[in-house]
């Protein structure tokens, strides 16, 4: 087991090496990850793409798939690659896609197409009072210092 995601993260499955794995027909949120020094470092891994599949059996996986050329590219080779899922207990496909976003936001994968950035609008959220909840303690603008905000090198990659 592996955990991606802020905080605690998401309990994943995995990793395991893409090549030789058999999809199981779950609906899951899914990570390909690699290896950045297999040698001195080999429980370190980099996150290249996220996606989500009401069907992993479907997701033409391990080489088939359409994001599969850039991730080998970007592994250096296709025995450099693992794949992690996580079944989201009770969720629903929008959950998946949430969750899916969130991921992309922090690693910032290379080899997603889309990105996202982690920040929030007051327009979203809006002003509010209550006696259980104190203002927000954080900006709306993502924080350059930390790890896996815009301009940082060091995060998933």
């Amino acid at each position: 087991m592996i955990r991606l995601g802020s905080l605690a993260g998401y309990p994943f499955e995995g990793p395991r090496v893409l090549a030789g794995w058999t999809a199981p027909a779950v609906p899951a949120v899914y990570a390909v990850v690699t290896r950045n020094d297999a040698e001195s470092k080999p429980q370190e891994f980099s996150v290249i793409f996220i996606g989500h599949s009401d069907d992993l059996s479907t997701e033409k996986f391990p080489f088939r798939h359409p994001h599969s050329p850039a991730w080998i590219k970007r592994a250096g080779s296709k025995w450099n690659l693992h794949i992690c899922f996580y079944e989201v207990p009770g969720g629903l496909r929008s959950h998946r896609e949430q969750i899916s976003r969130e991921l992309i936001s922090i690693y910032k994968p290379s080899c997603n197409p889309d990105q996202y950035d982690r920040t929030w609008k007051d327009t979203w959220i809006g002003a509010y009072r209550a006696p259980t909840t104190g203002p927000l303690t954080t900006g709306n603008a993502p924080d350059p210092s930390r790890p896996g905000a815009p301009g940082d090198q060091s995060a998933g990659r």
